[in-house]
């Protein structure tokens, strides 16, 4: 190899006088600089890491299909890169050998030259030794001699080794500290390293491709795609599956006219780079004519350098086709690529519009359903407000028509969201339980709601007692109502405050809840009085009904006063009971009190 490899620096500065190039490109061979080499790695690569992207918008069979033709193709398209890349890499190792400046061929030659001569040293000194101790075995009074002149030769051995070791050492030190040769090694170690980062392509340090292991992928792909065609979701799925279809299907025709940009960028880059390999590949060839010309008038010597320019042109022929020949097929790789990228292009356009359309129906159902709904309410409340005369039955009419209306719409749309009916049952009964444990007590509140306001309920106005509270019902909402609270300790009235209740206190045993009837504003006061000693306890009982019915005026059988004698602790005692209407109550207690204490003052003087 060290022999052809000075052969070809010969050859290349035989051949350059030839060439049609510029004398500062009299010694380029290489088509692409380090440069170049790594940064159109650089781009494959990238290039080749879209797969990553195409194997998640991969969600159909036919997707799969195309992905798997895809990773094929991006695999050989890789391949051939980094053949490309090594074979320029080659061109570039020759040419910074073949470019090397005079004083660095000079020192190489120098240290050439004395490693030679200290290897020849070497020989020497070890064959003198030899021969010494030969002498040495049979020597008799010249012993000593010997002796001593072989320690001398032992010295010059030590000097000998030390030289060469420092020649050895300057030698590699040259070698390597040339920049051109440096540039080519580090140039060879970075497309390793470059092909490192791409285990998945297949590619190997030494620039072999290995069969892509892109079955596994596939196999998972398919399995995650399989369960989800946009045929059967149009079918089965909610609006909601329907609008992440539409976007997903949107995203992947994004993405594929992405990838399909980048690859055709790619291919005008390996289109641009193929002009200089096929420019180099006609010169060789005429320079292959000229050689075959001259070497027909040529004997001898000529001919002998002649067949080395030959065996230069051979290789550098065959190292630029290495280069082309990859160029091309990168070229028609790319261009079936594109053509597949087309293809799915076409697809998941088709898949767009059939889920758009699907949507499309889906929220135009909805939107009938719902349109019919709310018609339904309307027709529903024109007939309350015309049939319902009542206002408190026509305020119940409406709240039932809002919260059916409502349920409804809430129902149509929730439903229209949700896959499959039964999960959506599962999930709304697991909802509702949590509901009703966490909302306990105002669920059965919006119950007692409709207790209060049933046939039998309250009304606004009415007077009512929960409890010991008594008041007049100022509103009856869903979950609680309010009361004008009215004294009944002192004079009838209005306190000033305002008492709300949960409706759930209908269903409370405690407590209890009283309502005034209807058309009977009358309530009975009872009242017990000590009476003074008299005679007549009859003529006093009678006296005291006479002033107690002038006290509190009209009245019925039903609620007239009532006056009864009892005998307490060895005394008499008058046990009253008179009707008072709930708004003069005050005023007939005080008239009431008047007559009972003129009447007795009366007895008592009698």
């Amino acid at each position: 190899m060290k022999r052809f490899g000075k052969l070809l620096v010969i050859g290349i500065a035989a051949l350059a006088p030839y060439g049609a190039r510029s004398p500062a490109a009299d010694s380029r061979i290489s088509v692409l600089t380090g440069d170049q080499v790594i940064q159109i790695l650089d781009d494959t690569v990238e290039w080749y890491r879209s797969l990553g992207t195409q194997q998640q918008n991969a969600t159909q069979p036919s997707d799969l299909l195309l992905l798997f033709a895809n990773r094929q193709t991006a695999d050989k398209v890789v391949s051939l890169a980094f053949d490309i890349a090594r074979a320029n890499a080659e061109l570039l190792s020759s040419e910074s050998s073949a470019q090397k400046d005079t004083a660095t061929i000079t020192a190489s030659q120098s240290l050439t030259q004395q490693q030679a001569q200290v290897d020849n040293d070497l020989k020497s000194v070890q064959q003198e030794m030899a021969n010494d101790r030969q002498k040495l075995a049979g020597a008799g009074r010249g012993r000593a001699n010997i002796e001593a002149k072989l320690l001398e030769l032992q010295g010059e051995l030590a000097m000998a080794n030390a030289r060469k070791n420092l020649l050895d050492t300057m030698g590699d030190f040259v070698q390597s500290s040339d920049p051109k040769t440096a540039d080519a090694n580090a140039l060879k170690a970075q497309i390793d390293a470059i092909a490192a980062t791409v285990p998945g392509a297949g590619i190997n340090v030494t620039g072999a491709a290995a069969p892509a292991a892109a079955g596994p992928a596939a196999n998972s792909a398919m399995a995650a795609a399989a369960g989800s065609p946009v045929g059967d979701a149009a079918g089965r799925s909610g609006i909601w599956d329907l609008g992440t279809a539409v976007f997903r299907q949107r995203s992947k025709l994004s993405a594929i006219a992405g990838i399909d940009q980048r690859t055709a960028a790619l291919a005008d880059t390996f289109h641009k780079i193929s002009t200089a390999p096929r420019a180099q590949l006609q010169a060789y060839s005429s320079r292959s004519a000229i050689l075959a010309a001259q070497a027909d008038h040529a004997s001898g010597a000529a001919l002998k350098g002649l067949r080395d320019q030959f065996d230069t042109l051979a290789w550098l022929f065959r190292q630029t086709s290495d280069i082309l020949l990859p160029l091309g097929k990168e070229q028609v790789l790319l261009k079936q690529y594109r053509h597949n990228l087309a293809n799915w292009h076409d697809s998941a356009e088709k898949q767009y519009h059939e889920a758009l359309t699907a949507l499309e129906v889906r929220v135009a159902v909805v939107a009938a359903i719902l349109a019919v709904v709310f018609m339904l309410g309307e027709v529903w409340r024109r007939a309350v407000l015309r049939y319902a005369h009542d206002s408190h039955r026509r305020y119940q009419l409406l709240l039932v028509r809002t919260i059916v209306i409502w349920t409804i719409a809430l129902a149509v749309i929730s439903l229209s969201f949700v896959t499959q009916i039964s999960t959506f049952a599962t999930f709304a009964g697991l909802l509702t339980a949590g509901l009703a444990v966490a909302m306990q007590s105002v669920l059965v509140s919006v119950v007692g709601y409709f207790f209060l306001i049933g046939k039998y309920g309250i009304r606004v106005g009415d007077r009512i007692q929960i409890g010991t509270v008594v008041g007049e019902v100022m509103d009856i909402g869903l979950v609680r109502l309010h009361l004008r609270e009215i004294n009944t300790q002192g004079p009838l009235g209005v306190t000033g405050r305002v008492v709300a209740f949960a409706n759930l206190v209908v269903f409370q045993a405690s407590g209890g809840l009283f309502k005034q009837v209807s058309n009977a504003d009358v309530s009975f006061r009872e009242t017990s009085l000590p009476l003074p000693s008299v005679r007549d306890y009859a003529g006093l009982k009678a006296r005291l009904m006479q002033a107690i019915g002038i006290a509190v005026g009209e009245f019925t059988p039903d609620n007239a006063p009532q006056v009864q004698m009892r005998l307490v602790n060895g005394h008499m005692e008058a046990l009253l009971r008179y009707p008072v209407t709930i708004k003069e109550a005050a005023q007939i207690d005080e008239r009431v009190a008047q007559a009972v204490l003129s009447t007795i003052a009366v007895q008592t003087r009698d």
